[in-house]
């Protein structure tokens, strides 16, 4: 009995003691945070001779926090993401800041889509020519991704020892098959009859790339290659030729072969770098460099601020980010609800003269798109609205667009996908099989258990399925022709759950012009008859504290798939595809494949 009481006066002891620590951790955090949001009013001074400090390892999505804030609590290690609204007002900004002397941009790790990175890179390259400062670059190890922003800059810098990894661009599928085989689950991917080139599905149901999507993926890499390839070679002054001669033997293999090559303009460690842009910004050699990073630039002039005494009338930006699906949206995704009320808040505004829909989506769910269809539709009848695609706007991110005045895209926003399909997981064998469970039940009518999961589709069942895309599909078709002023079988010469760059699509009447969200904004003022106007970013963001806890819960279900799985990235998208399939069924408008630039 006694050796029971020490144990459980111990076990007390240390339940008391873990407790009152993590109280004055947490009062620690609210204190930090308090902090932070006190400190929010209060603008960065930026000192004299300050260089802009760029860093793109962040996620770079379409818009940034207002509160540049970080937190890290144990494993919750919430980073806030990086906005391209952010980079490209900063940049914008530098160019007539007379405490910025120029740009340094530290590029060992990027983290962006093919459009957003071409955004970056050509308002650097505006930057460069509207303000006559300089911009260095420099990295540990350049990816095809950083080395393509890198670009812009007068002067390419390479750690020595360093590497380019200058080898082409591939697109990777993860076959999920064999391993539904070994559960007992049959995926039932139903596509529209003439769909063929709408292979989401596939890597549920596959254990290879189709013939259709191998082609239209060749195709997407060839057009993304020559974007990236015209970047290089303007920089370096070599020909296409030579730069893909150089890609297939692995010339640029090691750091002196890249230099030797022309690819970078020279092998220096990070203190001679500084010393460079000392000299060639004329800074005081004696003195460090005083570097101000996003962040805190952000803080040192408040655009929205400069914009509040405007009176020619008010331009929105509404953005439109992640997958689409019903109900209220979040952080990363696209809810139905919440942006059909944005929409109409902006339509039913008077003092809003023009729209500009920012749509960063592979899609979704086919009926939430054709929610927020309407909504478009009945904002750009009485109101310029332009569409800025980013990344990409694809499926249910065309589907949205479709009705807009005019869309803008990037020659690298991946777009098109116009078509839909059906995904119904049978798991009767997974139960059955796997965990010893079997169904039984009644029912009233012959088809009330038609969409359950503990058993297959009958042929009839497939069949009306089957129709229910078709239908699906011939409507998607009448709301491109409508919007696009295109006949229903010019759509369908170019659907099919077809994707395409946008190049490809503003040559086939997809897209009307090939720009970023600066040019959507300049042509919504343009077509509104606006000129001193006032922007305004929407929907409004959440509060800091809610959006804390929302991002603690989204890194805590991190960190336990991190502790379970390990860091490999493969059981990690393995993991992420098996919960997306259960989740995903019914008719969707989904992009078939994601693309990451490495």
């Amino acid at each position: 009995m006694r050796q029971f009481f020490k144990f459980m006066f111990a076990y007390m002891l240390g339940t008391l003691v873990i407790g009152v620590v993590l109280i004055f951790l947490f009062l620690g955090m609210l204190a930090a945070i308090g902090a932070g949001l006190g400190s929010k009013g209060k603008p960065t001074k930026v000192k004299d001779g300050s260089v802009l400090h760029l860093t793109l390892d962040q996620e770079l999505v379409d818009r940034g926090d207002d509160e540049q804030m970080n937190f890290d609590f144990g494993p919750f290690q919430g980073e806030s993401k990086l906005g391209l609204n952010q980079v490209l007002a900063a940049l914008q900004h530098a160019k007539t800041d007379d405490h910025i002397e120029g740009v340094f941009l530290d590029l060992s790790e990027v983290n962006g889509g093919f459009a957003t990175l071409r955004e970056i890179r050509n308002k650097l390259m505006e930057f460069k020519k509207e303000s006559g400062k300089p911009v260095v670059a420099w990295a540990e190890y350049y990816g095809q991704g950083s080395y393509y922003v890198a670009t812009a800059a007068d002067q390419i810098y390479l750690q020595p020892k360093g590497m380019l990894d200058y080898r082409g661009l591939q697109s990777e599928y993860m076959f999920l098959k064999g391993m539904f085989e070994k559960l007992d689950i049959d995926m039932q991917f139903i596509r529209g009859s003439n769909n063929r080139f709408k292979s989401f599905g596939e890597v549920y149901t596959e254990d290879k790339m189709s013939p259709a999507n191998r082609a239209q993926i060749d195709l997407i890499l060839k057009g993304l290659w020559a974007d990236h390839r015209a970047a290089v070679s303007a920089k370096t002054g070599l020909d296409p030729a030579a730069l893909d001669q150089i890609v297939n033997e692995l010339q640029a293999r090691n750091d002196s072969a890249a230099f030797d090559l022309k690819l970078v303009d020279g092998l220096k460690y990070r203190d001679e770098v500084l010393a460079d842009i000392k000299e060639r910004m004329s800074l005081e050699k004696e003195k460090d460099i005083a570097f101000v990073g996003m962040g805190k630039y952000m803080h040192s002039f408040d655009a929205k601020n400069d914009e509040k005494d405007k009176e020619g009338g008010k331009l929105a930006i509404i953005y439109a980010e992640g997958g689409i699906a019903s109900g209220e949206g979040g952080d990363g995704n696209i809810g139905s609800t919440s942006l059909s009320a944005t929409l109409r808040e902006a339509r039913e505004d008077s003092t809003i003269k023009a729209i500009v829909f920012r749509v960063n989506s592979p899609g979704g769910s086919g009926l939430a798109s054709e929610v927020i269809w309407r909504e478009v539709k009945l904002a750009a009848e009485v109101k310029p609205v332009v569409v800025s695609m980013g990344d990409v706007a694809a499926s249910g991110g065309y589907y949205i667009s479709a009705p807009a005045t005019r869309i803008y895209a990037e020659p690298t926003t991946i777009t098109g996908s116009i078509g839909v399909f059906g995904l119904i997981p049978n798991m009767q064998g997974f139960f059955k099989n796997k965990l010893g469970i079997t169904f039984d039940g009644t029912k009233t009518h012959e088809y009330a258990d038609m969409m359950t999961v503990s058993r297959p589709l009958t042929e009839q069942e497939k069949r009306m399925v089957q129709v229910w895309v078709d239908e699906f599909y011939d409507g998607f078709l009448a709301r491109v022709a409508e919007g696009r002023k295109l006949t229903i079988a010019q759509v369908d010469s170019i659907g099919q759950g077809r994707v395409w760059t946008g190049a490809d699509a503003k040559d086939r009447g997809l897209v009307d012009e090939l720009g970023g969200l600066e040019d959507a904004v300049r042509a919504a003022a343009e077509l509104a008859g606006l000129t001193d106007y006032r922007k305004v970013e929407l929907p409004e963001q959440e509060d800091f504290l809610k959006k804390l806890l929302k991002d603690l819960n989204a890194e805590t279900k991190a960190w336990v798939a991190r502790e379970y799985l390990g860091e490999d990235a493969q059981l990690l998208e393995q993991y992420r595809r098996a919960r997306e399939a259960k989740s995903q069924t019914g008719i969707l408008a989904r992009m078939p494949f994601d693309l990451v630039i490495q």
